[in-house]
């Protein structure tokens, strides 16, 4: 871990007090705040249907409403799955650093932070294991070498940042459609809540991990950090596409369907509707030099 300072501004002091204190207004308790109905509708739609993977495809229009009601139940588990693998992994990192030099400033806020990530982890779980009898499983993406810690550092949060808002953009929609039942509108409804927190703390963090790692690394580090983590911008978009889903979901050639749609270029479109505003903000803060992200 890096002993160096963050180069840390009245801006950053003053969003860390204000977030610890919403924290704190805004705490709800999720063990009693969830009213888990014994199932769900088996004929509603569990996940909005612009955000299937297969929206704007003609595989879309040619699943029938069955199986479109099917996939979104299956995708809304995935979904899930792939919070409480997140959220586990964030979690050993944030508290890998809780308390330890560089990070003195922003320890008080890692407290709110840890605990509401944990009870994150926990009700998404309860979702997938009541409603799918499962949380899928997922993979990750290692890292290229041995980094430096300064860019250790930024990358885990760099990461953090954009897993949180990739979430969010999926948050938001179903948290707003009616066409949801109460129990999926609330469950993204409460995550938002917290995580739009989480998003103002994380740009802050990573601006200052940003400039921390800058002053101590070269020009080619720097390009080479700009690569990796435009890696894991897709690698983590990729994983929406789960071809257990799309067995569990009924449909024939799963892997052959998610090969398809990871080639289909009209899914281009949607998956940068998705990521727009962490690709904004990496490309105003210098992280990213342009838009342009890799095929894998």
């Amino acid at each position: 871990m890096a002993a160096t300072a963050l180069p840390v501004n009245d801006r950053f002091l003053e969003i860390l007090e204000r977030l610890s204190e919403k924290s704190i207004e805004d705490y709800y308790n999720p063990y009693q705040r969830f009213a888990w109905p014994q199932t769900l509708d088996e004929n509603r739609m569990w996940t909005s249907p612009d955000l299937l993977t297969v929206y704007g495809t003609e595989h879309y229009d040619r699943l029938d409403e069955d199986t479109l009601r099917r996939l979104s139940k299956w995708e809304s588990v995935n979904f899930y799955s792939l919070n409480v693998h997140g959220i586990r992994e964030l979690l050993i990192e944030v508290v890998g650093r809780i308390h330890t030099p560089g990070f003195e400033v922003p320890s008080d806020f890692f407290h709110h932070f840890i605990g509401e990530e944990n009870e994150h982890m926990w009700f998404f779980s309860e979702f997938c294991r009541r409603y799918g009898g499962k949380i899928y499983s997922s993979m990750t993406m290692s890292a290229d070498s041995a980094w430096e810690s300064e860019v250790e550092n930024f990358l885990v949060f760099a990461r953090i940042l954009f897993f949180e808002e990739l979430v969010d953009h999926y948050n938001t929609r179903m948290a707003q459609d009616d066409s949801l039942c109460e129990t999926i509108r609330q469950v993204n409804r409460l995550h938002h809540q917290d995580e739009s927190r989480h998003i103002a703390f994380g740009r802050e963090l990573v601006s200052l991990l940003f400039t921390r790692m800058r002053e101590a690394v070269s020009a080619e580090r720097l390009r080479e950090v700009e690569s990796y983590l435009k890696r894991y911008v897709v690698f983590s978009v990729n994983s929406l596409y789960n071809p257990h889903v799309y067995r569990d979901a009924g449909i024939a050639d799963p892997l052959g369907l998610r090969n398809a749609l990871l080639a289909d270029e009209r899914r281009r479109a949607h998956e940068r509707k998705a990521i727009r505003k962490p690709l904004a903000f990496f490309l105003k803060t210098g992280i990213f030099s342009d838009d342009t992200l890799p095929v894998l």
